[in-house]
């Protein structure tokens, strides 16, 4: 995961009509918090810090350089939405240190074509590792390149880098490749048959 840059002014304004204020002038409230510390309220740019969350979303690790001369490292660890203008309106951005291990959905990138035939069904789209913070994976591949019908991928069939450790349940199923409602196999048809013939004596 690559490192980013963003500065940040101290906040002053606090409330309802602080925070709509600070909206208007481009900027999103913002507090920093973790490690024990005292939480930090900053404003951050709205252009450029939504901007890479649309390149890296929440794993994204940003160094905050903080207009007082301090500078943070820190991860996205929620945002606060509006709606309706589907804008940024709150982030809580978590401190983290170099070298230290941090918990984090990594989102599952599925690769590849099944078997023809199946219904391919995405059960879960992410999962937990832990991992040292500047060294977090963007994303994991797992590919169902000829995964027969009826058959299913779980998280143990993802490859972890070296230094990540799955937290999600090995058995996690993430892809199960489905027989298409409606359309019988063969031995179902068979059965059918065969009990349709029973039925019929």
């Amino acid at each position: 995961m690559s490192e980013v840059r963003i500065s940040a002014e101290p906040r002053t304004e606090f409330g309802k009509g602080g925070a709509r204020r600070t909206r208007r002038a481009g900027k999103i409230p913002a507090v920093l918090y973790g490690h024990g510390e005292k939480p930090k309220h900053v404003t951050l740019p709205t252009l450029e810090f939504s901007a890479l969350i649309r390149r890296g979303g929440m794993n994204q690790l940003i160094t905050i350089e903080i207009s007082d001369g301090t500078r943070e490292l820190a991860l996205p660890k929620a945002l606060q939405r509006d709606a309706i203008k589907d804008t940024i309106d709150h982030v809580d951005l978590l401190l983290v240190r170099r070298g230290e291990k941090v918990t984090v959905d990594v989102y599952v990138e599925v690769t590849g074509e099944p078997e023809k035939g199946g219904l391919l069904v995405n059960e879960h789209d992410s999962v937990t590792v832990e991992a040292d913070a500047t060294a977090m994976p963007e994303s994991f591949e797992l590919s169902v390149e000829g995964l027969a019908i009826g058959d299913n991928l779980t998280a143990a069939a993802l490859q972890m880098p070296k230094g990540v450790e799955l937290l999600s349940d090995p058995e996690t199923v993430l892809v199960t490749h489905s027989q298409p409602r409606g359309e019988a196999s063969d031995e179902d048809e068979e059965a059918e048959g065969e009990e349709a013939a029973e039925s019929g004596e």
